[in-house]
C-alpha cells in the first residue's frame, strides 16, 4: 500500500463503504442488461465523491484531482470500474470550472457535484483519429447563434448524458491550422442524432455515434475564449488521463485481490496453488507494477493539483504504466484461476475489454511513447 496522508486514508474507507452494496455483480447485471448504473452513481453523488474537486462555493469539496483519482480507484476496485468517472467530473467539470462563465458554473457546477446532471465529452472523429488538427465537425456563426455540423465517434454515456461538451473548428489561423472551440450541447436538442456503437466490452457506460445536422446553439453555449481554444481544451485532457489511469488502476486491484484470494484457496496436491512459484511469482510482478503504477498516479495529481504539470509528463506517465500494468495483472489473474479465469460468473475475464481499450483510449500508449520520446528525451518529433 503507497503511503498517503491521513486524509486520503479516510476518503478512501468513506468511498469504499459506500460502494460496498453494489460490487461486481452489480457491474455485470447492469451491463449485461444495458443499463445504466444509475444507482451507484446517485450514491457516490450522495456521499459528495463525486464532486471533490469542485470548489465549495459550487457545492464541492474543494479539493483536486488527487482526491478524485482516489474515488476513481476505490470504485474500481470494488468491481464497478466506471469510465464516467474520468469525464464528467474529471474533464467536464475542471474545463467549466477554468474556463466557463460565471452563469455556466452557476448552472453546471452543484448539479455535477451532486450527480444529479451528467456531462459527456465529443472529441473523437473517425477521420481525424488522434490529430485534433484533422477534426472536421464545424462550428459557424449565423447572427448571435452558433450552427454546429459533422460527426463524433466513440462519446461515452451519451444515452445518460444531460449535455455534451463538443469540440468543434471555428476556422484557421494565420499560419493555416484549425481554431478549436468547445460548446455546451445539451443531448436532446433538435438536429442532433445519436446512435449506439456496439462493442464487446463489458460495461454499463455504452459508446454512440453522433451527427450534428445544422445543430443551433445560443451564444452562451460557448465556453471559453473563441480565440483560445486549444487551451481550453488542454485543461481537460490532463485531468482525463489521470482519472483513466486512476480506473485502470482500481481494475488492476480487483484483478489482483481476486487472483491472490484464489491461490490462498485453491488447494492441489495438498497444498495452496499460491504456495507455487509458478502462481506467486507472476502475482508478485502484478503486484510490484501496479503499486508503481499507483504511486505515478498519485505523483501525476499531486503536481497537476500543484499546477507543476502544465506539459502532462506525468499524467501521460501515468496512463501509459496504469494501463500496461492492469495487462500483466489481468493475464496473471486468469492463469491463476486456470479455466475457471474464464468462467463467466468468477469476474475475470470479464474486465479483458475494458483493460484492453485503455491502452488505446483516451490517448493511445503509442502516442504517449510519442509524447515521451520528444519532450522528455528531446528525440525529434515523429508525427
Amino acid at each position: 500500500m503507497i503511503d498517503e496522508p491521513t486524509h486520503f486514508a479516510l476518503l478512501r474507507d468513506s468511498v469504499r463503504e459506500c460502494v460496498a452494496p453494489f460490487g461486481f455483480e452489480y457491474f455485470a447485471a447492469t451491463s449485461r442488461a444495458k443499463k445504466s448504473p444509475t444507482e451507484l452513481w446517485q450514491a457516490l453523488g450522495r456521499g459528495g465523491f463525486l464532486g471533490v474537486n469542485i470548489e465549495e462555493r459550487y457545492g464541492g469539496g474543494g479539493r483536486g484531482m488527487s482526491e478524485l483519482a482516489i474515488v476513481a480507484e476505490e470504485v474500481a476496485a470494488s468491481g464497478c470500474p466506471l469510465m464516467l468517472l474520468a469525464l464528467s467530473p474529471a474533464v467536464c467539470a475542471t474545463i467549466l470550472s477554468k474556463h466557463g462563465t460565471n452563469e455556466q458554473r452557476d448552472e453546471w457546477l452543484p448539479a455535477l457535484a451532486t450527480g444529479e446532471r451528467i456531462m459527456g465529452f465529443a472529441i473523437t472523429e473517425p477521420d481525424a483519429g488522434s490529430n485534433t488538427h484533422n477534426i472536421r465537425t464545424r462550428a459557424e456563426r449565423d447572427g448571435d447563434k452558433w450552427v454546429l455540423t459533422g460527426a463524433k465517434h466513440y462519446v461515452s454515456h451519451v444515452d445518460n448524458a444531460d449535455a455534451l461538451l463538443v469540440v468543434a473548428g471555428t476556422g484557421v489561423d494565420d499560419r493555416g491550422r484549425i481554431r478549436l472551440a468547445m460548446f455546451i450541447v445539451p443531448t436532446g436538442i433538435e438536429n442532433l442524432e445519436q446512435a449506439p456503437l456496439e462493442v464487446d466490452i463489458l460495461s454499463p457506460e455504452r459508446q454512440y455515434t453522433l451527427h450534428f445536422d445544422g445543430v443551433r446553439l445560443a451564444p452562451d453555449s460557448l465556453v471559453g475564449d473563441i480565440d483560445d481554444g486549444w487551451r481550453t481544451l488542454f485543461a481537460g485532457l490532463n485531468p482525463e488521463r489521470i482519472g483513466s489511469a486512476a480506473v485502470v488502476n482500481g481494475i488492476s486491484r480487483y484483478l489482483l485481490d481476486r487472483a491472490v484470494r484464489y491461490a490462498r484457496d485453491r488447494v492441489v496436491w495438498d497444498v495452496p496453488i499460491g504456495a507455487h512459484q509458478a502462481i506467486a511469482h507472476p502475482l508478485a510482478r502484478a503486484h510490484a507494477q501496479v503499486e508503481m503504477a499507483r504511486l505515478g498516479t498519485a505523483h501525476a495529481a499531486r503536481l497537476y493539483d500543484n499546477g507543476d504539470d502544465t506539459r502532462g509528463d506525468a499524467s501521460n506517465l501515468a496512463k501509459l504504466v496504469a494501463s500496461e500494468a492492469a495487462d500483466i495483472t489481468l493475464d496473471a489473474a486468469i492463469q491463476t484461476h486456470g479455466g475457471n479465469g474464464m468462467a463467466t460468473d468468477v469476474g475475470i475475464s470479464a474486465m479483458w475489454g475494458l483493460v484492453r481499450l485503455f491502452r488505446v483510449a483516451p490517448v493511445s500508449s503509442e502516442m504517449i511513447l510519442n509524447h515521451i520520446a520528444q519532450h522528455a528525451l528531446g528525440l525529434p518529433r515523429s508525427y
